[in-house]
């Protein structure tokens, strides 16, 4: 009995020590697997980069972070504007509660948030590698030749044939101009200086000013903002200053100076700023934002807020130098056609040429007789139009362009709904009475390409709204009857 009582004792004692092995390993096996989400966690968090709780700027752009209690970090521009302005404010820091004479408790800190998670993932800036950190340098074969870049716009602007091979070529010689620069082949004393060649676009309303200058610039890969002259004024009123567009060039090459001094600005609506007549008081958004415009387009260093469009004493500041900047302006200049016609008529007054003198009344090309006279006496000061020596005229858009930008370029409206309906496995047909219907109402509203959309949106909405309903539906074929709501769209069925 007393052999058995022992045996029993013994694979009890066996029996806990067993467990109590399991339970270290477990232990071990625990903290090892703690360990490992840890190092993932710590590796995880290596792979973005800190981010300036002020400016937002990531460390690749503002350098290396301060990191402070509470896990928030601040690039060294804030943190001495920061200390700058308590400098200057005159405050008492000893009369500041937990913070005697400056002797910070850093232990007070410790019930701060741990301000890491409220910056989601997405928001976060993934650290690139060193490959694609390294960044290209400039050549002159990356600039493509003015052919190239035409044929690239060819696919997306119809039209503007003259215009667009006068911004090839202008584009192709402000490139090759940097890339002089850049890489140091200008400067000599005995070497040839190349001046800069900004551009200057007058068209009527919807000509496509504004989508030549962003296919342009997308097609280029370079950064592109795009300004309203109408709300620039003199620095001091109310308004933007001049120097709120390269900041949003800035914004637009995500605060990559060297990026942003390779882009383009355009600046639409510039005929709003011609210098106003018969007035007696100050032309603050007129002539002067023109003479304020001159440093920009000549160009010059230029000192810009980063991350924000408004100066202050916690944002910091970065200078861009336009000098490699190409600015393109566009405006409508409407009685610009009056202006030239005057002229033109003035010198056919006399002889034979007299019998020609109402030839130009109805010119559809007469705004490519512009000269500089023209502009001056619209309202822009000769100082302006020196330092917008290329000149590029639009023409009004007629029916027939009408009807090739509803179908031609590679983006056009109608592919657009094309695949929208695609995706439901419909094939949408327009007839060719129907585009000549959209182009003859486009024409009416005299607002150019952009009345295109607006037509076709209106009358696709039921169209976009019925269509799913019926998965049987194959294909539907829009008629001029049912623009003109006479009857409605040819609709057939699957077979």
């Amino acid at each position: 009995m007393d052999d058995r009582e022992k045996d029993r004792n013994e694979e009890r004692d066996r029996g806990n020590e067993a467990s109590e092995e399991t339970a270290v390993l477990d232990a071990e096996k625990e903290k090892h697997e703690a360990g490992t989400s840890d190092r993932e966690a710590d590796h995880k968090d290596d792979e973005y980069e800190k981010i300036c709780y002020v400016c937002r700027r990531p460390e690749s752009k503002a350098g290396p972070m301060i990191t402070m209690p509470g896990g928030m970090n601040f690039c060294h521009d804030c943190m001495q504007k920061a200390f700058d302005t308590v400098t200057q404010s005159g405050l008492d820091l000893s009369q500041l509660q937990n913070m005697p004479y400056m002797n910070m408790n850093l232990s007070d800190f410790s019930n701060l948030q741990n301000l890491n998670t409220e910056i989601p993932k997405k928001n976060k800036v993934k650290k690139k590698s060193q490959d694609k950190e390294a960044k290209k340098e400039f050549s002159i074969k990356d600039i493509p030749a003015p052919h190239v870049i035409k044929s690239k716009l060819d696919q997306y602007v119809i039209g503007q044939e003259q215009a667009k091979k006068v911004i090839a070529v202008a584009v192709y010689n402000h490139y090759k101009r940097a890339f002089c620069q850049t890489s140091g082949q200008e400067g000599a004393e005995d070497d040839v200086q190349i001046e800069k060649s900004n551009i200057l676009m007058i068209g009527p309303t919807g000509s496509g000013k504004t989508y030549l200058v962003k296919t342009l610039a997308r097609l280029l890969d370079v950064p592109l903002a795009i300004a309203d002259a109408t709300t620039l004024t003199e620095a001091g009123y109310i308004g933007d200053d001049i120097e709120s567009v390269i900041s949003k060039l800035l914004a637009a090459a995500d605060n990559d100076v060297e990026r942003a001094e390779k882009g383009i600005i355009f600046i639409d609506e510039i005929d709003k700023i011609a210098k106003k007549k018969n007035t007696t008081s100050r032309d603050v958004s007129g002539e002067s934002v023109q003479q304020e415009l001159l440093k920009l387009l000549e160009g010059s260093q230029v000192e810009v807020p980063v991350g924000s469009n408004q100066k202050n004493a916690l944002t910091p500041m970065t200078t861009v130098d336009t000098n490699n900047i190409l600015f393109i302006c566009g405006g409508a200049f409407p009685d610009l056609e009056n202006i030239i016609k005057e002229r033109l008529n003035q010198s056919s007054s006399m002889g034979f040429a007299s019998e020609l003198k109402g030839k130009y009344d109805e010119d559809p090309k007469l705004l490519s007789y512009t000269a500089t006279e023209d502009l001056r006496k619209f309202g822009m000061i000769p100082e302006f139009l020196g330092r917008l020596p290329i000149m590029v005229t639009l023409q009004a858009l007629t029916k027939d362009l009408m009807i090739r930008i509803l179908t031609e370029p590679k983006n056009a409206i109608l592919r657009q709904y094309e695949k929208l309906l695609a995706m439901d496995e419909v094939k949408l047909v327009f007839e060719d009475d129907a585009l000549e219907w959209i182009a003859e109402e486009a024409l009416k509203k005299e607002t150019g390409a952009r009345a295109l959309r607006a037509i076709i949106e209106n009358f696709m909405q039921d169209i976009m709204y019925e269509i799913p309903k019926d998965p049987n539906i194959g294909s539907v074929v829009i008629t001029r009857a049912y623009l003109e709501k006479s009857g409605g769209p040819m609709i057939e069925m699957r077979g």
